[in-house]
């Protein structure tokens, strides 16, 4: 199942929700969400600088990551970025896939 990985920055009404309701509630909402759409929360970490939290989720497919991106979004609770996440097998096998390619002015 496809990994991505959500950079997630609170609203001031989202962060009033955390302090209402602590990481381990946002932990558990996180996987209820994930697992609402046939997906699994791998992980959640909280932090400051420029993103307020990270998750690691499978989720079936793009369409499904797209689905939870815009759920997130219009509670107004705050705002996700999207990662698509590849495993290093995956790369493996796009270094092996031949590109025709030309760069600007060449």
């Amino acid at each position: 199942m496809p990994k991505y990985m959500l950079e997630a920055n609170y609203s001031t009404e989202g962060a009033k929700g955390v302090m209402k309701d602590g990481g381990s509630g946002r932990r558990a909402a996180v996987a209820k969400m994930a697992e609402g759409v046939g997906g699994k929360l791998e992980s959640l970490y909280f932090a400051f600088g420029g993103v307020d939290g990270f998750a690691v989720v499978d989720l079936p497919d793009n369409v499904t990551a797209a689905a939870v991106a815009l759920a997130i979004s219009q509670s107004g609770a705050g705002s996700v970025k999207t990662v698509v996440l590849l495993t290093p097998e995956d790369m493996d096998k796009a270094a092996k896939k031949s590109v025709e390619y030309r760069a600007p002015g060449q």
